[in-house]
């Protein structure tokens, strides 16, 4: 049996041997983790076991890669950087564990997560243990006298908690719907997720004209005549919640329905009776009186909750999703008053019309990756985005199809473009597409044949309530260290040698140029690392 190990950028399919060069010695910087993998293919039937020695206690975390379901693999217009494009069985669940079962012929990996050691440099010894026979790698593993610095990327992955309700049966606003989500937010957060989409109201996206989702709603409503009250405790309970877990933006989900602006979302009321009826929802008139009345009554008391809770200024706040440009006359009288009800938040949305930010309907426009450089050095404040449209002409994304290198890259790109803000649709969507019903993320990874597989979620529910994490996560998350890495290097050497080091050799970097090869992009973070270790030293004599 043989032992290989490879880097995070590999991704290991059961029914081909891998032909990466093996890893042999990484680098990383303290408060720093590192990936790598280990391979082998079973030579029986049976369970293998993995051990590492040398790893200081709380240094290292081993995950068993399995394999999920890919059934819509991409779209008909895909580029050709994929690694495949058909259906099948592809690696992306991480689950926690030294112990896997194996199958004669079968390639299979195990993640080795490594976090910084006290100790400068160590030799790592991995060890596997399969029907009998047992294999060693060394892996030596240095750690770089300088600390990573924190995140300042404004990062948010939508986060959708009627998907929690759905899949584990806990209803909204209990003790274990709370609890389901304490843990889903410090996956989040551990990842680099620091803005959470907040429910107000059930958020109006990704759902059936005349449908509805699983209600989860955060405000209370109750309306006697002409007047509304509100109940902030749960929406209090929620930010103390993600406060706790490490959030630290507020993204106050949409007043108006996606692609148009033309309804409210679901809100639900009570009587003077008592009785909790839908009061808002596809049968309103968005524009109409009776709306936007109630959102005047509902901001005076909302500013004054979020003041008090002392996170006002570090709130956004949505008004609709993907607006086309047919919608604009809408957009632009539904932003005037949002603007006008809520003067301290900036209005935020995903919106790839240069016109809407022109005429001055948003503060803060995020454009999908392919039209960025419309907004680039117009903007003072640059987002991007991507989703399921953006499986072509070389963009980066992390549908399971793609190679990792196309996961980890937007990394670089953000530290090259200066964005302040990444968004994306799917942290945990649950649902096939529009809604229409809730999915097994374990075996539907494309929403019903609908999504590229790996475009509506990036985490998957375990047992009990616990989250578990994807390749894809990790991997993306390795790319936002790449960012801090190149904004501390920056602070050394300046911005202008830092370039000079990324682009070295290269075509100038931009969302559809950038080196195809794992190697480029693991070379790099070595040079980074490396000079980070030259001039922290030259800076500390």
């Amino acid at each position: 049996m043989e032992l290989l190990i490879l880097s995070a950028l590999e991704k290991v399919f059961a029914d081909e041997a891998p032909a990466a060069a093996p890893v042999t010695r990484v680098s990383l910087l303290q408060g720093d983790s590192v990936s790598v993998q280990a391979v082998f293919c079973g030579a029986q039937d049976g369970t293998a076991q993995l051990t590492l020695d040398g790893a200081a206690p709380g240094t290292a975390q081993v995950f068993a890669v399995e394999d999920v379901p890919v059934g819509h693999a991409c779209s008909d217009d895909a580029d050709d950087f994929y690694l495949r494009k058909t259906s099948g069985l592809y690696p992306d669940v991480l689950r926690p564990g030294c112990v896997c079962k194996t199958a004669a012929g079968r390639w299979q990996a195990f993640w080795i997560e490594l976090i910084a050691q006290p100790q400068a440099q160590t030799t790592l010894t991995v060890t596997l243990s399969a029907g009998g026979e047992t294999v060693s790698a060394p892996l030596t593993v240095e750690t770089v006298p300088a600390q990573l610095p924190p995140q300042t990327l404004i990062h948010t992955n939508w986060y959708h908690a009627d998907g929690l309700c759905n899949y584990y049966g806990v209803k909204a606003m209990s003790e274990d719907f709370w609890r389901v989500n304490e843990a889903f937010l410090r996956m989040a957060v551990a990842h680099g997720i620091n803005c959470i989409l907040t429910p107000l109201f059930t958020p109006p996206l990704d759902t059936a004209v005349g449908h509805e989702r699983t209600t989860v709603q955060l405000v209370g409503v109750q309306q006697r005549g002409g007047r509304y009250f509100f109940d902030f405790r749960n929406l209090r309970r929620w930010i103390a919640l993600c406060t706790d877990c490490g959030i630290r933006y507020f993204e106050l989900s949409h007043f108006f329905t996606q692609w148009g602006a033309k309804h409210a979302p679901k809100i639900l009321v009570r009587d003077a009776k008592g009785r909790v009826k839908r009061r808002f929802g596809w049968q309103t008139d968005a524009a109409g009186e009776d709306y936007r009345d109630f959102l005047r009554q509902f901001a005076v008391k909302l500013n004054a909750f979020l003041d008090a809770e002392g996170v006002m200024d570090r709130c956004f706040v949505h008004i609709s999703d993907e607006p086309s440009k047919d919608a604009l006359a809408l957009y632009k009288k539904h932003a005037a008053l949002i603007k006008a009800l809520f003067p301290r938040m900036q209005v935020l949305d995903a919106l790839s019309d240069f016109e809407f930010y022109e005429m001055g309907a948003v503060d803060l426009p995020v454009p999908c990756e392919h039209a960025i450089e419309a907004f680039r050095g117009k903007v003072p404040t640059l987002w991007t985005y991507y989703c399921g449209g953006q499986g072509k002409n070389d963009l980066p994304n992390r549908f399971h199809a793609m190679p990792s290198v196309r996961n980890r890259v937007l990394g670089c790109l953000l530290y090259k473009y200066e964005c302040k803000g990444f968004l994306h649709w799917g942290y945990n969507f649950y649902n096939t597409c529009l809604s229409l019903r809730p999915i097994d993320p374990f075996q539907v990874t494309d929403a019903g044949n609908v999504f590229p597989s790996g475009d509506s979620f990036i985490v998957y529910p375990g047992e009990g309530g616990e989250p578990i994490p994807s390749l894809r996560m990790k991997v993306f998350a390795d790319g936002l260290r790449d960012l801090r890495a190149l904004q501390l290097l920056e602070s050394l050497i300046g911005r202008e040698a830092t370039m000079a080091l990324l682009e070295d050799g290269i075509p100038p970097l931009d969302f559809s140029t950038y080196p195809h090869d794992p190697a480029w992009l693991l070379g790099l973070r070595e040079r980074v690392n490396q000079k980070i270790k030259e001039n922290s030293h030259a800076h500390s004599i």
